[in-house]
Order: structure tokens, then C-alpha cells, then sequence
């Protein structure tokens, strides 16, 4: 079944840790180097991800582009990465996470070179998917190595070292970013990216390994049989609560993919005339926000024995917090910045419907089931990147500077309010999502009918 290692992992369905030889300490240092190694793989290709909302004046000016078409030139990104989840977790069990991730990151190279080699739209979307493609590995190969290379008490501390790697990562690309397209320029800029790629590549082969010889993995057999496969999937597409878990995940992560992956800048230069530095840095507290807040969550949610009550309240405090920031007038920028780290670490709750995901599956498709709720959250970057730029285009009055369009505070203050509207759904939504208590509960195979909660 499709990335099962991620449910023997997160479940310790361990059956005979006494065969577990312990490691010397040079073993131990190795293991966390190849793990540190496909993180590092996360972060740069987060740092990928949403570099166009760095350089969006020079996109719109090169490329002689709109807000909708510079969307949608930046949601190509999803267009490979989207649809490609659930393949990915079948790929990683079947074939070499070494081979599979050192291809990825060519991947990723070559797409960034053809985002930045020329004037042609095609070719910079071409870049653009095939950076998406290489994308998709980064997380699940970085679990699948956790799952390798250490045991499985130690898979929750790397899941959350991973997630906080990839904020920093898009922290980087906000802050780095803009001073080095100010001092090189867009384009030389992406080739630095692209050759880092081509390193990063030539390391992942050179020391990653598939396989520990110093550490006895526990007896379970993942199914490579496609047919059982699309079995599992067609058991975890039937369950409702799938569904309206991975929705609230959906609507939460538009904070991200929306806002701060591509139009949180502009629209802070725009509405409170910060400089295009000042801007980035602002920017990057959102994802600081969620490295912080990612961790948080998830350790206050298993200590008071609650989901659903997290969700709602981070949710209500991310919706109070981004209509501060879109309808009232603030002119202090370190106000900004707390108050975007602020929106980061609440929204951040998001990172929780991957527990309920896991809890309110059975244990024998919670891979698949995790796999099908990060696609669904995911499709926010792809439907809300050129929706909100077409927004703009709506309200645009013909200004433009160097090339670029320009859009007035009131364009987006209008198009952003879909962040609240999202906000708003999450949490009526969360409240039809069953309350778990942080404890499996195992689903007929005939469809979703919940038994009383028990511990696994």
C-alpha cells in the first residue's frame, strides 16, 4: 500500500524491538546525517516554491504578465506537485529513496534554469512544473529516510525538525531572495538556486543510503500490488470525515499558499508602503510563525487530549488577526511583524488534521489516507494563486511601473478577502469534524460507521 511506512511509523506498530542492535556512535551520527539530508532536500525546494512572490515585478515585467497570469504562472508549481502525492508514497516503497530523491533535485535544477533562461511564458511554466515534479518527493522521501535510518520513537522529532526546515526555508527565500535579486538580479539570482540544486543532488547520492545495516527494521511488508493499492484509496475516499478534515487543511493552508507564498509582499509594499526588503522580512514572519507554531500544536493538542478545539481556536485568532491587518490602518512596521508572526502560529493548527487524518482512518490505509489529505490541502496553492491575481485584474486601473502592473491597497484588500472567508469556513466546518481525543478510532471497512473510541 502506498507510503504504509508513514502508518508503522506514527502508530510504533513495533513487534520486536529486542532485535534492535544498538548503534555506535558513529552510526548514530551517520543516521542523522542522511536524515538531516533529505530535510535539507525539503528546505531547498520550499526556498523554490515561493520564490516568484519575491521577484514579481520583474515576472510581470519580463514576461508581460498580469496578476492572473502571474498566478497561474506560479500555481504550475501544483499543476505536478498536486497530483503527484499519492504516486510519490507508491514510488518511495517500491524503488530507491536515494535514486528517487537525487532525481528530484535535477529535477528541480533543470526546472529552475528553464524558469529563468529566456523571455518565453511556456518554457518559464515548463520550469515551473518541473520544479513542482521534483518538489513532490521532498517530504514523503525525507519520512521514508526517518523510517530507514532511525527508530520510530524518534519519526515524531524529525517530522517536526522537517516542517520547521521547510518554513525556514521559505524564510530564506524571503529574505535572501530579495537582497540578491537587488544585487544580481532576478535571473542570476535562480541560476545560484539551480547550481545549488545540482550540488545538493551530487550529495544526496554520495551519502545517502537505502538501507541500515545496523538496525534490524520491525516485520511489516509494504504492499507493492497496485491493485491493493487503489483498494486502500477507494476505503479512505469513502470515509466523510476524510473529506471535511482535509477541507478545514484546505482552507487553513491558503494562508500559505496564497498569501504568503505569493502575494503577501506586494500587497505589503502596496497597503502599508513598506520597501520590497522590509516587505520579504514582514513576509517571513508568517512562515517563522508556522515553524514555531507547527511543534506547538501538536504537543498542546496531545497534552489536553483534544483536536478539534485547537483547530477552532487557532482558526477564530487567525481570523481576528488578518482582519486587523487587511481592514484597519497600521502604520507601526514592527507592529506588522508581530502581528504576522502572530497569523502564522495560529494558522499554523493546520498541522493537526494529519493527526485526526491518521486517528480516524484504520491502521491498514492511514499511508493512503495521509497521502489523499495532502493532496486536498495542497489544491489551495493550485485554485488560489491566479484567483486572487484575476481579482486584481478586476479591479485594475491600467497604472503600471517599469512594465509591471500596479494594483491599489483597495484591489487588494478586496482580493485577500478570501483569507478571512476561508478562516470563516474552517471553523464551521471544524465543527462537524468528530472529536478524536487523540485516540484511533478504526472504521468499518464498509463505510464510515465510528466505534467507541479504544487506544491502539
Amino acid at each position: 500500500m502506498a507510503i504504509d511506512y508513514l502508518a508503522v511509523a506514527q502508530q510504533g506498530v513495533v513487534n520486536r524491538l529486542s532485535n534492535t542492535t544498538p548503534l555506535r556512535s558513529r552510526s548514530i551520527i551517520f543516521a542523522w546525517l542522511v536524515c538531516s539530508l533529505g530535510a535539507f532536500y525539503y528546505c531547498y525546494e520550499y526556498f523554490l516554491r515561493i520564490s516568484p512572490s519575491v521577484m514579481m515585478p520583474e515576472l510581470m515585467k519580463t514576461y508581460h504578465l498580469s496578476g492572473a497570469e502571474v498566478g497561474s504562472l506560479s500555481a504550475f508549481y501544483y499543476h505536478a506537485y498536486v497530483p503527484m502525492q499519492i504516486i510519490v508514497g507508491l514510488l518511495m516503497d517500491r524503488y530507491s529513496p536515494r535514486k528517487l530523491l537525487t532525481l528530484a533535485s535535477f529535477l528541480c535544477a533543470i526546472g529552475t534554469l528553464l524558469f529563468a533562461s529566456g523571455e518565453n511564458i511556456t518554457l518559464a511554466e515548463g520550469g515551473r512544473f518541473l520544479v513542482g515534479l521534483g518538489s513532490a518527493f521532498a517530504f514523503v522521501g525525507a519520512l521514508k529516510l526517518a523510517t530507514i535510518w532511525l527508530p520510530p520513537n524518534r519519526f515524531a522529532l524529525v517530522s517536526g525538525i522537517i516542517m520547521c526546515l521547510g518554513m525556514i526555508g521559505a524564510m530564506v527565500g524571503d529574505i535572501l531572495s530579495g537582497a540578491m535579486i537587488a544585487a544580481i538580479g532576478w535571473k542570476a539570482t535562480l541560476y545560484a538556486s539551480a547550481a545549488i540544486g545540482v550540488l545538493l543532488a551530487m550529495v544526496l547520492w554520495s551519502v545517502v543510503r537505502d538501507s541500515n545495516p545496523h538496525y534490524v527494521q520491525p516485520d511489516f511488508d509494504p504492499t507493492t500490488d497496485h491493485h491493493t493499492a487503489f483498494v486502500g484509496l477507494w476505503r479512505a475516499v469513502r470515509n466523510p470525515q476524510l473529506w471535511l478534515n482535509g477541507f478545514v487543511g484546505f482552507v487553513l493552508y491558503i494562508s500559505l499558499s496564497a498569501f504568503a507564498e505569493l502575494w503577501g509582499i506586494p500587497y505589503l509594499v502596496q497597503a502599508h508602503h513598506l520597501s520590497s526588503t522590509d516587505a520579504a522580512n514582514a513576509n517571513s514572519m508568517i512562515f517563522l510563525g508556522w515553524a514555531v507554531g507547527g511543534p506547538f500544536w501538536g504537543w498542546f493538542s496531545d497534552y489536553i487530549g483534544r483536536r478539534r478545539m485547537p483547530i477552532i481556536v487557532g482558526s477564530i485568532g487567525a481570523l481576528v488577526l488578518i482582519c486587523v491587518m487587511l481592514y484597519s490602518s497600521i502604520v507601526s512596521r514592527s507592529f506588522i511583524y508581530g502581528l504576522l508572526f502572530a497569523f502564522g502560529l495560529l494558522s499554523s493548527v493546520q498541522i493537526l488534521v494529519f493527526s485526526i487524518c491518521r486517528e480516524v482512518n484504520s491502521i491498514k490505509i492511514t499511508g493512503t489516507a495521509i497521502a489523499l489529505t495532502n493532496m486536498i490541502v495542497m489544491i489551495g496553492g493550485n485554485i488560489f494563486q491566479p484567483v486572487i491575481g484575476k481579482i486584481l485584474d478586476m479591479g485594475w486601473d491600467g497604472t503600471m511601473v517599469d512594465g509591471a502592473r500596479v494594483y491599489s491597497a483597495n484591489d487588494y484588500q478586496f482580493a485577500l478577502t478570501v483569507l478571512p472567508i476561508s478562516l470563516i469556513l474552517a471553523i464551521v466546518v471544524s465543527f462537524f469534524i468528530r472529536e478524536t481525543h487523540c485516540r484511533h478510532i478504526s472504521p468499518e471497512l464498509s463505510g464510515y460507521r465510528p466505534r467507541s473510541f479504544q487506544k491502539t
